[in-house]
């Protein structure tokens, strides 16, 4: 089993086919001070498994800021099942929508996701403070996503 897809966005849906909608794919945020509250993440993750791995499997996901200090912990169960004439493996999309996120500092924060206990992935969220330039428009100038506050 693994994860192929993990990413964090505006917005992201899972349409009544499986198919995944996502909107505003983002790896950092410009915030102008600290603490941060941020509106909305939304957490992607695609999970694949074959055939053998049909079943109730633990997840847990474990958001930590710079200095590796846990912000977040979340631990559940998700099932991959199989429909009538699966042969060749499983893809099940997930989208957990974390609102009002609190963060405490600039740096780089980072979720990481286990499977069964075992890793599978992480993703790296950098939050950027003021910049000092109040000509600098919210960091769009740099590429920099603005949302936090």
């Amino acid at each position: 089993m693994e994860i192929d897809l993990a990413l964090l966005a505006d917005a992201a849906t899972i349409d009544a086919s499986g198919k995944v909608n996502i909107l505003g794919v983002f790896d950092h945020i410009s915030v102008s001070q600290f603490p941060a509250q941020h509106g909305r993440i939304s957490l992607v993750l695609r999970v694949t498994g074959g055939t053998n791995e049909i079943g109730t499997h633990e997840m847990g996901i474990r958001l930590t800021d710079p200095e590796g200090a846990e912000v977040l912990s979340l631990n559940g169960e998700m099932h991959l099942g199989g429909g009538p004439g699966v042969t060749n493996g499983i893809r099940i999309p997930h989208v957990l929508n974390l609102d009002g996120m609190v963060f405490s500092g600039p740096g780089r924060y980072s979720f990481d996701v286990k499977v069964d206990g075992e890793h599978q992935v992480s993703i790296s969220l950098l939050v950027e403070g003021p910049v000092g330039d109040p000509g600098l428009s919210a960091g769009v100038r740099r590429g920099r996503r603005q949302g936090a506050s």
